[in-house]
């Protein structure tokens, strides 16, 4: 894995063997990313990245100039190596909390600009936490929501939905 563009450019995150999440591919990553170039300011955004795994997204946001990023995640093998991936960057905007998603968005009083989401594929419960995000008002009034899934899943009817983009087997749908 490599950061894509910004000042952490070719910079490469290295998750030990036999890590437990499946990180967002190069090429899914490059394609969103683009999208977001046209679409936000970087440097007044606030991210919250949920299931964080190899922080390879939070990487991302904080390399092209986010203003904070939180990453959570409740594995404490994926926490270990963010702290790791953290202390390797050397960047002040990135805080890591070790929280269960769910939780953490029914407790949270932070508003976020943008919250990418990237779930276990075939995770149940997902449309509930695209609910409860917009009901605990966790997003800011204009804030996007992105959660990458697989094919299994189908927001088209959610009231907050925006856009679906596929690469492969990978798709983000956008929630405003």
């Amino acid at each position: 894995m490599r950061v894509v563009s910004g000042k952490y450019r070719g910079k490469r995150i290295f998750p030990p063997k036999k890590f437990p999440s499946r990180p967002t591919t190069d090429y899914a990553k490059e394609a969103l990313f683009n999208i977001l170039e046209n679409r936000v300011d970087w440097e007044d955004l606030d991210v919250l990245d949920l299931f964080a795994g190899t922080g390879n997204m939070s990487a991302e946001f904080l390399s092209r100039g986010a203003n904070s990023v939180l990453s959570i995640d409740k594995n404490p093998i994926c926490i270990r190596h963010l702290h790791t991936v953290k202390k390797d960057f050397n960047d002040d905007n990135w805080s890591i909390q070790r929280n269960e998603v769910n939780h953490f968005v029914i407790k949270c009083e932070q508003k976020f600009d943008l919250i990418f989401a990237d779930p276990p594929f075939g995770i149940k419960g997902l449309e509930e936490l695209v609910n409860r995000i917009f009901e605990q008002s966790v997003i800011k009034q204009d804030g996007v929501l992105i959660v990458e899934h697989g094919r299994e899943n189908d927001f088209k009817s959610h009231k907050r939905f925006s856009e679906v983009r596929d690469y492969g087997g990978v798709q983000f749908t956008f929630f405003e």
